[in-house]
């Protein structure tokens, strides 16, 4: 009977790493932020980023019900939303976005996997389409912001100062990538919403230290929460999906809350 009970004993076990990761990748979390700013009122906002064509419940009925409950101002998408221009990625994009649209006004900005090849503009017209603002370089106003979307390619050319327009208000910023903070505060943005880093991916547990991340390495230091650069605060979200990566340890797939209050 010993042998039964290793065999259940095993069992057991691989089941309970399985639900462990099933809930590390699917188990959705809300984190929430509150700033002061120079607005007429308050202005909530959902951010969202890396989806990768993945779902939550079955045309994303979990993710949106949730954002539905917040009843936001605005929602913002910071990126990589598709994994490569996969047929079912598009049609989980632009279905999640269809109905978010329905929900308030979606402002879009690319990533880098939008950016890989030709495909982003036949996307980004079908993103369109389906109701998204797509920021590529151009500001947008909204609910007495000024928010501005830095296509995912255009940093290196040095777009961003250019795009950067003088105003009195509160201005945000939209960029895909957390690394180049340095840059977006230069430019006296009050606010960037930034994905990419995926949280570090797999995280060092009860700590908020990440692994790896594109364009940091290892142990980098952007990878979620809020980064303060002079006046210019990063917000950074965790992401929803994964990419080459195919797993999430100890950092579940985030829903970012942003609440502007009046100074």
């Amino acid at each position: 009977m010993l042998w039964l009970w290793l065999i259940l004993g095993i069992l057991g076990g691989l089941s309970l790493i399985f639900l462990f990761i099933r809930c590390n990748n699917n188990w959705l979390q809300v984190t929430r932020h509150t700033f002061r700013a120079e607005v007429d009122r308050g202005v909530k906002i959902v951010h969202l980023s890396d989806l990768h064509g993945k779902e939550f419940g079955r045309r994303n009925a979990r993710l949106i019900a949730k954002i539905v409950k917040e009843r936001p101002d605005f929602i913002v998408i910071t990126g990589d939303i598709v994994h490569k221009y996969r047929e079912k990625d598009k049609r989980v994009a632009l279905e999640l976005v269809s109905a978010l649209c329905g929900v308030a006004p979606v402002l879009y900005v690319s990533g880098n996997h939008e950016m890989r090849n030709k495909g982003y503009r036949f996307f980004r017209k079908d993103l369109m389409e389906a109701g998204a603002v797509v920021l590529d370089n151009c500001p947008r106003n909204i609910c007495g912001l000024t928010v501005v979307g830095l296509n995912c390619t255009a940093l290196k050319n040095g777009v961003l100062k250019k795009i950067t327009p003088e105003t009195s208000g509160a201005k945000i910023l939209l960029a895909h990538m957390p690394q180049f903070v340095d840059n977006y505060a230069s430019c006296g943005y009050d606010f960037v919403f930034c994905g990419h880093a995926h949280g570090g991916q797999w995280r060092i547990p009860f700590t908020k230290q990440g692994i790896y991340a594109p364009g940091q390495g290892m142990f980098p230091k952007l990878t979620s929460g809020v980064h303060e650069r002079g006046r210019t605060k990063m917000i950074i979200s965790r992401g929803l999906g994964n990419s080459e990566c195919p797993i999430r340890l100890f950092n579940r797939p985030e829903i970012v809350i942003v609440e502007l209050i009046k100074k």
